[in-house]
């Protein structure tokens, strides 16, 4: 694929509070051009959203020709940003990109929804100037508000311009990045919304009535009114947002469903219906535009497959110092949580200019002090961010803020970070973030809060998705180094923690394991004690319950290993078949039996070929209110029920 780069259309930049009439009938004509092409493209396809396309090309265009964005050098860390929340209007995305010098726009027509083309369905990552994949609703304020803020942090110049449709404002996510907006002062963030007033089931006040502006101006904005097929009305209220630094802006852009063809104008049935051959002729003479569909479909034949990728580098760059590790000593005892939250306070400290501004931001949901990040909120406030009770927009934050290279730690409970937020950190990895989730209160360690706070599903939820790299830590003192690894490193990483104090791991001598030489690889399984009969895989909270499992089947002749698998998603595999060799094997694990660290090692041993004794001790189902000892007891999870198992598994009865 060609990026065309060359002169741009325009001179860049909202920097006349007007446009000349000549612009304007420039605009005009490129606005006539696009909508033949998001005909042509959506009908060569057979699929696609021509209608809501139609009505938000006229905005798409006049953000896409002025926004500080150069074709030639798209990554400029310094450039404008768009977002394009409503991804599925991406025949009108193309178009505007391709007619304002970002590629040729024929690629786009040819090679749209095709496989192996960057042209996808929704908005693209891939594609030169498209920021952020979209295309689940209502995600994509949340996502500007993260470049934002990342522009604050580097103190970079730039708007963020958000460009929205109208249904996706029914999300509560919506309301909540309007309102972080507010509270952190995002200026920079500008709006615009196609408000078509049509849905895919009909008129928008049938679906779901909704008083867009009013939400606006309640939350602190300021709210613009503006004819959306006009580029002078559009382009004066994006000069008006960008100059005003006071405040920040939502631009209600009154539109049609597919402005531009008669037949097609005011129709929801074209929000996600192509037209056939036939209407796709008679739409594009009503636009005075050859219907070349014959000719183009021959070109199309003759593609090469896949030579059209761009190529959309990771550009996040991870520069912290990382610092030397804590150790913490044995005797005591101490929850990961808190060795987590020292952890982070030590980054935060070493890395912060003279104005307490840091390439870190710790995100947090209205539960400082459970997570522990408190003491960072009152000595760096700079690199602390309280989001409130709205994780879903906090995850996207962070996914974005993360994406542009500062260091993003989102911390939360288990169910609140993994379980409710799992498809904001689906659409994260889909756009290669590299957020930090650091989960705390998982399992049924959470104890009294009963069964909606304990988490026993994060490790199935988090393999459904290809980027995550899941690490439960054994005690503080590992906790402390994997924070420090995790900080350092690129892509999505999971840090799990329980809620009670767990007691420091020592080499059998006395001395901390995680300490001296110690360092942190992920997948690697720690062997915390040798044992020639068996052996317990376990991890997070469980492994020092396998250490009194062990002492208690010393009293029986059986000398049992404990290993430590802090990385339950990507155990590694030598170690599992080593531990096979060595006699049964028993998981013991405080998460689903059937979608945690037990269904891997299952895996590995089956395509290895491995016959072996191998039982598993999880969760089978919700827990109650009670202590984690007695949650334990009644789940079948005590040590004297992993010991019994252990009996059974070596063929040992106990005395």
């Amino acid at each position: 694929m060609r990026w065309k780069g060359g002169p741009m259309a325009f001179d860049r930049g909202f920097k006349e509070p007007t446009l000349p009439e000549a612009e304007v009938r420039r605009l005009e004509e490129l606005g006539r051009l696009c909508r033949g092409d998001i005909l042509r493209m959506t009908t060569l396809a057979g699929s696609g959203h021509p209608g809501g396309s139609l009505s938000s090309i006229d905005m798409a265009l006049v953000v896409y020709a002025f926004a500080r964005v150069d074709p030639a050098t798209p990554l400029d860390p310094e450039r404008d940003f768009v977002v394009v929340s409503h991804g599925h209007v991406s025949p009108a995305v193309y178009a505007s990109l391709g007619r304002t010098g970002f590629f040729d726009v024929e690629e786009a027509v040819l090679r749209f929804r095709r496989l192996g083309s960057p042209f996808e369905g929704h908005v693209e990552h891939g594609v030169p100037g498209v920021e952020w994949n979209t295309g689940n609703l209502g995600q994509g304020l949340s996502a500007a508000c993260g470049f934002a803020l990342s522009k604050r942090l580097f103190a970079r110049p730039g708007q963020v311009f958000c460009l929205m449709s109208d249904g996706e404002h029914a999300k509560g996510q919506v309301a909540e990045a309007r309102r972080f907006a507010s509270k952190f002062g995002l200026n920079n963030v500008t709006v615009l919304i196609d408000y078509n007033k049509l849905q895919i089931c009909g008129n928008l006040d049938d679906v779901m009535p909704q008083n867009t502006a009013g939400g606006y101006r309640a939350d602190g904005w300021e709210v613009l009114e503006v004819d959306g097929h006009r580029p002078d009305e559009i382009y004066a209220a994006l000069h008006r947002s960008v100059h005003d630094a006071d405040h920040r802006y939502a631009v209600l852009a009154h539109t049609t469903m597919g402005k531009g063809v008669p037949f097609m104008e005011g129709e929801h049935v074209y929000h996600g219906k192509p037209l056939s051959e036939e209407e796709c002729g008679r739409a594009l003479e009503a636009l005075g535009l050859p219907a070349n569909l014959g000719d183009l479909r021959e070109a199309g034949k003759n593609l090469e497959a896949g030579a059209e990728d761009f190529h959309c580098p990771i550009v996040a760059d991870f520069r912290l110092e990382g610092g030397d590790p804590e150790t913490y000593d044995t005797g005591e005892k101490m929850d990961n949580r808190s060795a987590f939250g020292a952890a982070v306070l030590d980054l935060a400290r070493r890395n912060r200019d003279e104005k307490d501004v840091s390439p870190m931001a710790v995100l947090d949901c209205d539960l400082a002090g459970s997570v522990k990040t408190s003491t960072l909120e009152t000595e760096c406030p700079g690199a602390f961010f309280q989001s409130g009770v709205a994780e879903h927009n906090a995850a996207t934050v962070a996914g974005a803020l993360s994406a542009q290279g500062v260091v993003t730690f989102f911390a939360d409970f288990g169910v609140f970070g993994v379980d409710e937020t799992y498809n904001q950190h689906r659409l994260n990895d889909i756009n290669w973030a590299n957020v930090k989730l650091a989960c705390t209160h998982l399992g049924l360690d959470v104890g009294e809060d009963g069964k909606t706070h304990q988490c026993i599903d994060y490790l199935g939820l988090l393999r459904s998705l290809f980027g995550f790299k899941a690490v439960v830590p054994a005690d503080p003192n590992q906790t402390d180094r994997v924070v420090r690894t995790v900080a350092s490193s690129p892509g999505m990483w999971f840090i799990g923690m329980g809620r009670s104090k767990t007691p420091i791991l020592d080499d059998g001598e006395g001395k901390p394991f995680f300490s001296g030489d110690y360092v942190f690889r992920y997948g690697a399984v720690d062997e915390i004690r040798e044992g020639r009969d068996a052996t317990i895989l376990a991890f997070g909270p469980t492994v020092a319950r396998a250490l009194t499992v062990r002492t208690l089947l010393s009293g029986d002749g059986i000398d049992v290993g404990v290993w430590n698998a802090s990385c339950p998603n990507h155990p590694d595999r030598d170690a599992v078949l080593t531990a096979a060799k060595r006699g049964p094997i028993l998981v013991y694990e405080d998460h689903h039996a059937e979608t945690g660290l037990g269904s891997v090692v299952a895996r590995i041993l089956a395509e290895a070929g491995v016959a072996t004794r191998f039982r598993i001790l999880g969760v089978t189902r919700y827990g109650g209110s009670g202590t984690p000892d007695a949650l334990y007891r009644e789940a079948g999870l005590s040590t004297e029920h992993a010991a019994s198992a252990l009996r059974e598994l070596t063929g040992v009865q106990g005395a």
